[in-house]
């Protein structure tokens, strides 16, 4: 399955849908993550928070293919898009293991292919390099087996790269 989270906004949503299975819009309409965990051990993969992301672990933990569409903010995620990634901690476990010859929470859903993350904006040499790095250690974290990072500088170039 291939899930697209963008923070283009709502025109951009029917687009994008006939390029994937799922796409989740990161618009701000939701709480942000209270860190109580209860994703991970009380109700796996469902946050308690009854809104458009109570469902966000079970989707994003179940992505063959995972690709990003963000706003550059200084080689990071726009707000709204970590807001959603701070919301799927329970596509893990709070139990861990060893990926990559690293300490790792157990994953699960199992692994996946591709972490895509396409950076829309702009952005200077070392904020790539920043972005590249982040989307390898998602990727490392999420049990996908790859990582891409595109820049693009306008959303208009999105086409090309889907």
């Amino acid at each position: 399955m291939k899930v697209i989270l963008h923070d283009l906004g709502s025109s951009y949503t029917g687009q994008l849908r006939a390029k994937c299975d799922r796409v989740l819009e990161a618009d701000g309409k939701y709480a942000p993550c209270q860190g109580c965990f209860g994703c991970w051990t009380k109700h796996p993969a469902a946050c308690f928070m009854k809104d458009a992301l109570q469902q966000v672990c079970r989707l994003i933990g179940q992505a063959d293919e995972m690709v990003i569409i963000t706003k550059n903010l200084y080689g990071g995620y726009s707000a709204d898009i970590k807001n959603v990634l701070d919301r799927s901690i329970g596509t893990s476990t709070p139990l861990s293991t060893y990926r990559g010859r690293q300490m790792h929470h157990t994953l699960r859903y199992g692994k996946h292919d591709l972490w895509k993350v396409i950076v829309y904006g702009g952005a200077t040499g070392a904020e790539q390099e920043t972005f590249r790095l982040l989307a390898e250690r998602n990727a490392l974290n999420d049990g996908y087996q790859r990582s891409e990072v595109v820049f693009l500088k306008d959303p208009a170039e999105l086409e090309a790269v889907l």
